[in-house]
């Protein structure tokens, strides 16, 4: 499918699909034409697509035009050479060189499990780091492992501290990830913002409003215009001041205890090309048997899911689910019927093959299977 094909086709709404694997075998190849090398290409692609799985298409496959773009104008390291140096013995500090923060998370993670599985815990605070996409792929990372994951970061200012009206904090997600006995495990990734700044931008890409409660404008008023959101404006965060408050705890741990820039100085990725964005996380993981015996342990959160599940329901639900329950589903459903994209996503992903001489994704106007 060509450009102009994706431009005129979005005046349907309905989405194009493209095969997981295939959207991956893309992405990498994209990544290596800009510098990557293969291995680094290929996690990267991972992760991407892991989110556009898992229904969390705001930090997707779709996102990577622009972190090319960033790596053309030098302000991502395509070639980083990371290596934790060992603070304690499992405690570990990374410079993360301006590298592709799905490296750096990743790289820290890595190291996190290693210190974990000889001591019980391990944690990697890194640097100099950029954006990393959706943060549940380092906490499941380590779950699939067999760990505990829990990933904290900063993020550029996009949220004002209760009370106030200018952006000063991030809308910082956290990730935690706690593997099951039998039943599923606990998988939480979420925003202390009530909507993450990347469904403000994506419905301005599509031409759609956001709901009341998103965000609000330059002078502190509530909008649905994601333009105006965008211009000038600050999303809100979750419950008010606690919101608030665990925003900056993502500052505390992710940018203040790390060397990285902090309270405010975060660059955006979208919109400041003056200099790389400082980015900075905190990584964990952590044995889940350290109190109690492995067995016991999957018994007691088997028990916890049981009784999440046996919840009675309230008006107007049809069940109650886990933490991460609903981006399972998907996950599997996506990768049956393919990835859906909106055809301006596809446009500019097919814009940016023909520009680096490489063939299109293939997609298609209908479910794969």
């Amino acid at each position: 499918m060509t450009v102009t094909q994706a431009a005129k086709a979005d005046t349907m709404q309905a989405p194009f699909y493209a095969d997981a694997e295939a959207a991956e075998a893309f992405g990498r190849r994209l990544l290596v034409a800009h510098g990557l090398s293969e291995q680094d290409a290929a996690t990267v692609a991972r992760c991407l697509v892991r989110a556009d799985l898992r229904g969390v298409d705001t930090h997707g496959l779709q996102t990577l035009p622009h972190y090319l773009e960033r790596v053309r104008r030098g302000l991502i390291n395509p070639r980083p050479n990371l290596k934790v140096e060992r603070v304690t013995p499992m405690v570990g500090a990374l410079d993360g060189q301006d590298a592709f923060g799905f490296l750096v998370a990743t790289k820290a993670m890595e190291e996190a499990i290693e210190m974990a599985g000889e001591f019980g815990v391990g944690i990697v605070s890194a640097r100099r780091s950029t954006h990393f996409g959706m943060a549940a792929n380092y906490a499941l990372q380590a779950m699939d492992l067999g760990f505990i994951g829990i990933v904290f970061t900063n993020a550029s200012k996009a949220m004002p501290p209760w009370g106030g009206r200018e952006g000063l904090l991030g809308t910082s997600p956290i990730a935690v990830a706690a593997p099951g006995g039998k039943e599923m495990p606990f998988d939480l990734d979420m925003s202390p913002a009530v909507a993450a700044r990347g469904k403000i931008r994506r419905a301005a890409r599509r031409g759609q409003p956001i709901p009341l409660g998103y965000a609000l404008d330059a002078k502190g008023r509530q909008t649905t215009d994601p333009n105006v959101a965008l211009d000038g404006g600050t999303v809100q965060p979750i419950g008010g001041p606690k919101g608030s408050a665990l925003a900056m705890l993502m500052d505390v741990m992710g940018g203040v205890i790390s060397g990285s820039a902090f309270g405010g100085e975060v660059r955006n990725h979208f919109e400041e090309y003056d200099k790389p964005q400082n980015v900075g996380h905190f990584i964990m993981a952590m044995k889940p048997d350290l109190f109690v015996s492995r067995d016991e342990y999957g018994k007691r959160m088997d028990t916890l899911v049981q009784r999440v599940h046996a919840c009675p329901t309230a008006e107007g639900f049809d069940e109650v689910i886990m933490p991460g329950e609903r981006e399972r589903r998907l996950e599997m459903q996506h990768r049956r019927t393919g990835v859906p994209f909106h055809a301006k996503e596809v446009a500019l992903m097919q814009e940016a093959a023909a520009k680096a001489g490489l063939p299109p994704l293939p997609v298609s106007t209908a479910p794969l299977g």
